[in-house]
């Protein structure tokens, strides 16, 4: 409007002026408008009186409807209500069936299993069957993982007193009837007693076995339930059978050393007879018999697949014909009986011990090596205590392993076994102290087969404790002989000869090399060489010393000889240097007494060619020797007649008649000795001729025999007497 006014701005008067004007001429015209339309208005307001009705009645119908529809909602709200609560108690029915069902059949046992518990027959292979699953079942039932607040309910707490009950029934039950077993067993075994006496063997335990091991399961049962009645069935177990086995041990052992002592019981004494002489020498020929080599004999170990090498199986060999240093009644039967009767026993005890800690493993359960309850120690076994007992099911106190308790248990059962070895042991050493070289081998042999299963086991720690007391008897036996040594007396009237003990370490080492051949130890019989042989040493040496009737030369050499042909045939590596000593110490005594009992059989020739040479020794030629007039041709001619070859094998017979009262006979050496003084003699003889040769050459002065003469005076000599 303004773009079209031009003077809208310049003339604003004008300009609204002229508007007020144009906008009069529109009311009016409006206002013409309306009372031309008045009759359209006045339908139109009918037409909305009419609609005010219409609307009015359309509130009625919906406010009807809405208290109809209010009715409905509440009637659904009811209805949806309802089918919440309908959903959540289906819900909870569902989760409850699922609790009964789960409680039903977790804790739901079986009317055959109860009656099982109950009056099941526990003598019958089958009953035992059935109690066993029975009582698995029992088990199971009583260590199901019950849901928070199924403890709280009445049924379950009486299903478990029920379970309980029968629980504390049926150990009782089966703890009894496994004391009635284990009384019943000792009855058993001791009926066989009588047989077993007559023989040397131990009753078999096997059977006995056997049928226990059918409660092996209801012994777990048993141990994981009420470990009190577990318990005192274990230490129950253990009286019984240690009084069993110790009656039949004892009984064993008795048999034992009555077979060794060929005695009853009432005559043990045996007396102590002067040593055979022939003894030694039947004993060498059995140990290299028909056979052709020691008889073999199978461990018990080995019998129960203990693998063993053959050097090392080769120690349960019988160890034949035992020396003696000492006097003994033994013959050469009487050591193989003691040999064949200590393996015997070691090879019985070795079954037995093995086989019951086999079936003690099995039997209580114990082969696990887990923690478990107390057992015992070792200050209640010496004082007779008992198994610490615990009167509340389950495990107790995890203080020692399981395989510790079956060691435990092994000692109570078999405490009889070690005091009985040592005193065969000592009984072996008394009868013969000799004894304790093959039971040194023979122990340590089986000892270390057993070391080989399991080294901390009772019969590992049974044979090793026993073993040294083996040792000690050897060292003891080794001791012995060098006391004896050192306290041997030689008579003043008769030769000495080969000294006893020199005799005896021959035979020592001959049958100690025959015992030790690739024994495990070696090393104790190689100490014991050393300790014996220096000992053999110094005492030869004072012996000859002493030695009143027999020259010191002749005692050295007899007896180092003796010693040297004794080391040189066995061949004992670890006495190498003291066989060389003993050769050396051999050779030199033989030359010294060849010297000093040959003397100088040409005594004056002798001193008057010390003359001859005193005189060289002094500056003179040797051609001009024979110009002295007390060394000249005419005085050595003089006293080269004194000595024909008639007084030459006169004074030789004389001395072969005087080596041979120092000679002993069984050395023989008097034919060595006999030709070590001819060479001497010829030695001699040619010195005085080389002598002649050079200080009287083309004198033509010899002796009045020659050296062929000498041979045949020596020859003619030995071969007379």
């Amino acid at each position: 409007m303004m773009e079209g006014c031009e003077y809208a701005i310049s003339n604003a008067e004008a300009f609204a002026e002229k508007l007020s004007r144009e906008l009069q001429v529109l009311d009016g015209a409006n206002i013409q408008s309306i009372m031309a339309s008045e009759k359209q208005v006045n339908i139109l307001m009918t037409l909305l009186d009419e609609a005010l009705k219409e609307v009015d009645q359309i509130e009625l119908k919906l406010s009807s409807y809405e208290e109809m529809l209010q009715s409905v909602k509440e009637q659904m709200d009811q209805i949806s209500e309802s089918n919440h609560l309908i959903h959540l108690s289906n819900t909870n029915n569902v989760k409850l069936l699922s609790e009964i069902e789960f409680l039903v059949n977790h804790m739901d046992l079986a009317k055959g299993h109860i009656k099982a518990l109950q009056e099941g027959d526990l003598a019958s292979s089958r009953g035992i069957e059935a109690c066993t699953n029975a009582a698995d079942a029992l088990l199971q039932c009583m260590n199901v993982a019950l849901r928070p607040g199924h403890d709280m309910l009445y049924a379950v707490k009486q299903q478990q007193q029920r379970f309980s009950d029968l629980r504390e029934q049926f150990a009782r039950r089966l703890a009894s009837h496994l004391n009635n077993v284990f009384v019943q067993q000792g009855h058993d075994q001791s009926s066989t007693l009588a047989q077993h006496s007559i023989e040397l063997t131990l009753p078999n335990h096997h059977p006995f076995h056997r049928d226990l091991l059918r409660y092996a399961k209801l012994m777990e049962w048993l141990k994981s339930t009420d470990y009190g009645k577990y318990e005192g069935l274990t230490k129950n177990y253990m009286d019984y059978l240690s009084r069993l086995y110790e009656r039949e041990i004892k009984d064993f052992f008795e048999v034992a050393k009555i077979k060794m002592t060929g005695t009853t019981k009432e005559g043990k004494k045996f007396a102590t007879l002067p040593r055979k002489e022939s003894a030694v020498k039947q004993e060498t020929e059995s140990l290299h018999g028909s056979s052709g080599k020691l008889t073999g004999s199978t461990s018990s170990l080995n019998k129960l697949s203990v693998q063993s090498s053959g050097n090392r199986r080769s120690q349960s060999s019988s160890l034949l014909d035992m020396g003696n240093m000492s006097a003994s009644d033994l013959d050469v039967a009487d050591r193989t009986k003691f040999d064949k009767i200590f393996e015997q026993v070691l090879s019985e005890l070795e079954p037995l011990c093995l086989a019951e800690q086999d079936f003690i493993s099995k039997f209580f359960k114990l082969q696990q090596h887990q923690s478990m309850g107390t057992t015992m120690n070792e200050a209640d076994e010496m004082d007779g205590g008992t198994l610490s007992r615990s009167h509340n099911s389950g495990v107790p106190q995890a203080i020692s392993s399981e395989k510790d308790m079956i060691r435990q248990m092994m000692i109570k059962i078999f405490r009889c076994i070690e005091p009985e070895l040592n005193n065969l042991i000592a009984l072996g050493d008394k009868i013969d102290s000799f004894n304790s070289l093959y039971m040194l081998v023979k122990m340590s042999h089986h000892v270390w087969t057993a070391q080989n299963v399991d080294p901390a086991s009772f019969l590992s720690t049974t044979l090793g404790n026993v073993l040294v007391t083996v040792k000690r008897n050897f060292d003891k036996c080794i001791s012995n002989q060098i006391k004896q040594m050192e306290e041997v007396k030689i008579s003043k009237k008769s030769k000495v000869g080969i000294l006893t003990f020199v005799a005896e370490f021959e035979e020592f080492a001959a049958l100690a090399e025959s015992i030790f051949k690739n024994a495990e130890r070696r090393g104790d019989l190689d100490k014991a060489y050393i300790k014996l042989i220096r000992s053999v040493f110094i005492n030869v040496e004072k012996v000859a010393n002493e030695s009143q009737k027999t020259p010191r030369d002749v005692v050295m050499m007899e007896n180092f000889h003796r010693i040297f042909a004794t080391l040189s045939r066995l061949k004992i590596s670890c006495l190498e240097a003291e066989k060389k000593e003993a050769k050396q110490k051999y050779t030199d005594h033989l030359q010294s007494y060849v010297i000093y009992s040959l003397g100088q059989p040409l005594e004056k020739l002798n001193h008057f060619f010390e003359g001859v040479e005193a005189r060289v020794a002094q500056g003179i030629r040797e051609e001009e020797v024979s110009y002295q007039l007390a060394f000249n041709k005419q005085e050595l001619r003089k006293v080269i007649k004194e000595y024909p070859g008639k007084e030459v094998k006169k004074g030789l017979d004389n001395l072969y008649k005087k080596v041979d009262k120092h000679l002993c006979e069984e050395e023989n050496l008097l034919q060595v000795v006999w030709h070590s003084m001819q060479d001497e003699f010829i030695r001699q003889y040619k010195h005085f001729e080389g002598l002649i040769a050079r200080c009287y050459p083309g004198s033509g002065v010899t002796m009045e025999f020659t050296i062929q003469d000498i041979l045949d005076y020596c020859s003619s000599i030995a071969q007379s007497h």
